[in-house]
């Protein structure tokens, strides 16, 4: 059956509205993290700072010689440190494991990387870089130090 042309070009301007509207939605969209005690983190909130997502375990003896120095680091003003458990520890078990270890940091409850496009690290402790304006520019293994990573960072 052919319709009319007034009608494909209506069903041609509805298509692109719909799409334009997609897209508009999309550029809106703001990512949310959850903490390990289920408050929200904005993600946006963390824009032109650094920001050390750092994967850790309970068993991994480098992750827990590294914990005293990410703590210092994420007292500084333009730095924050997000701790992911390696393990899938979550609620009252991650908060209780996180201040039994002397973790000062925020945890989050999930691990942000899939929707960071990240794959799930092979060793431990690792550290993802990210800079102020959003990109991941290192990802580091092993322990680290806070004079290391202010290295990396610049201050």
């Amino acid at each position: 059956m052919q319709y009319p042309d007034s009608v494909r070009g209506r069903s041609r301007l509805h298509a692109v509205a719909v799409v334009l509207l997609v897209l508009s939605m999309a550029g809106c969209e703001k990512i949310e993290l959850e903490r390990a005690e289920g408050t929200k983190l904005n993600w946006d909130n963390l824009r032109g700072q650094w920001v050390l997502v750092n994967y850790w375990a309970e068993w991994c003896k480098p992750c827990l010689e590294e914990i005293p120095e990410l703590n210092e680091l994420d007292k500084a003003p333009d730095i924050t440190v997000l701790g992911v458990n390696f393990d899938g520890v979550r609620g009252d078990a991650l908060v209780e494991l996180g201040d039994r270890m002397g973790i000062e940091f925020t945890m989050l409850a999930d691990d942000p990387g899939p929707g960071f496009g990240w794959k799930l690290p092979v060793a431990l402790p690792a550290t993802f870089l990210i800079n102020p304006e959003g990109d991941t520019v290192e990802t580091r293994f092993g322990p680290q130090t806070e004079e290391e990573l202010r290295a990396v960072i610049g201050g």
